[in-house]
């Protein structure tokens, strides 16, 4: 029998290899995978997968002009290929995968919501995300919040229907591959000089909360002066970078140790004691569940997400978002009370892999496909 088309649309194609990891050589084994995205960084390894790639240019920001080109594009394809599934994640290709699939009489159009800026944007960008989402969650036959705090917000916000809404086991995109992120997995371990290091994964700007997390580890430095930080992830320049004198300190402070983007966080993160992700927003965060498969303690802020991820006391500490004081006073708790830390260490890595293993999320993700098809397909 014939395997029925399923298209994977991104406004990226690294987010495919890396964020959907291993997706599409797994559904490739019951659909026939079509990958779409532009071509950039992660191209060619997306070639490498077992799907049929084709090129479409998109572009990450608000562009009329180039946005209707794109939509024309990808109308033609959909129309000429026939997909029985069109399925996006990132905002901009739902908003353009979404309306195409529409236009094109896709039986089954799904969007998965792996980030929502509207909760952090303000005036005229906040009406034009809030109509764009809309637009977006009208279109889709199906809409898949990945954490149950998004789904309720944006049930809240009156811009999807209800009905429409399904949260994929508890949360996530992809899950995390526990297997991989295992301290048994690689015996390479970057150790730190420190008594005690607080590590960070991701990009190193304004609303990764990098300001609030520098600002408390200087405080801290004056009380226990043989602390470490270290920061793993791009330098941003341009978008929302961190303060200047941020930045100095991140170049000059000795405990500060600022390794920049690696294809393999275990090794850095395994030399840490602890993990801190202060972010002002995310989906739903993989350093959170990696770190927390590697058996590091953590402190998150409280958002969409990382307040799933982690439980209160149990594997981690939980703060409000760009509260520099509340970060601090969590951070000097793990440094007073080594027992505490140990115990949250402990639970840390059975909380992932009893709920966030991948093969499981693939599982739920290829019941609910063969779910829609028996629903909408006649």
């Amino acid at each position: 029998m014939k395997k029925k088309k399923l298209f994977k649309i991104t406004n990226s194609a690294y987010f495919q290899v890396r964020q959907l990891q291993g997706q599409l050589n797994y559904f490739s084994a019951y659909f026939d995978v079509i990958a779409v995205a532009p071509k950039g960084e992660g191209w060619e390894e997306l070639q490498k997968q077992q799907a049929r790639c084709i090129p479409v240019k998109m572009s990450r920001a608000i562009n009329p002009i180039f946005d209707l080109i794109t939509l024309f594009q990808l109308v033609k394809l959909f129309i000429k290929e026939k997909p029985t599934i069109v399925h996006s994640h990132t905002p901009k290709a739902g908003l353009l995968g979404m309306l195409a699939a529409w236009i094109a009489r896709v039986p089954i159009r799904m969007h998965t919501v792996t980030g929502f800026p509207l909760t952090t944007a303000t005036g005229i960008k906040k009406q034009i995300l809030r109509f764009t989402e809309r637009l977006t969650y009208a279109c889709a036959t199906n809409v898949y919040p990945n954490s149950q705090k998004m789904c309720d917000i944006i049930c809240s916000m009156g811009i999807g229907n209800p009905k429409k809404m399904l949260v994929i086991g508890n949360g996530g995109s992809n899950g995390i591959d526990t297997a991989f992120y295992s301290r048994n997995a690689t015996q390479d371990i970057k150790i730190s000089t420190f008594d005690f290091t607080f590590g960070f994964v991701g990009r190193i700007f304004y609303e990764k909360g990098i300001n609030e997390l520098v600002a408390s580890f200087i405080r801290l430095q004056k009380d226990y002066p043989n602390i470490g930080s270290r920061l793993i992830g791009f330098m941003e320049e341009n978008l929302y970078p961190v303060d200047d004198w941020v930045k100095q300190e991140i170049s000059t402070n000795s405990h500060i140790e600022f390794v920049g983007f690696q294809q393999d966080v275990r090794p850095y993160l395994m030399g840490c004691e602890a993990f801190v992700f202060p972010s002002y927003r995310e989906g739903f965060p993989n350093v959170v569940m990696q770190a927390g498969a590697l058996e590091l303690p953590q402190i998150v802020t409280d958002i969409n997400g990382c307040n799933e991820i982690i439980v209160q006391n149990k594997n981690g500490i939980i703060v409000p978002p760009q509260d520099e004081h509340a970060l601090y006073k969590a951070m000097k708790y793990f440094l007073d009370n080594p027992n505490e830390v140990k115990r949250m260490a402990k639970n840390a890595r059975a909380m992932i892999t009893s709920r966030y293993e991948r093969n499981k999320f693939w599982k739920l993700m290829l019941e609910e496909y063969y779910r829609q098809i028996k629903n909408r397909i006649k």
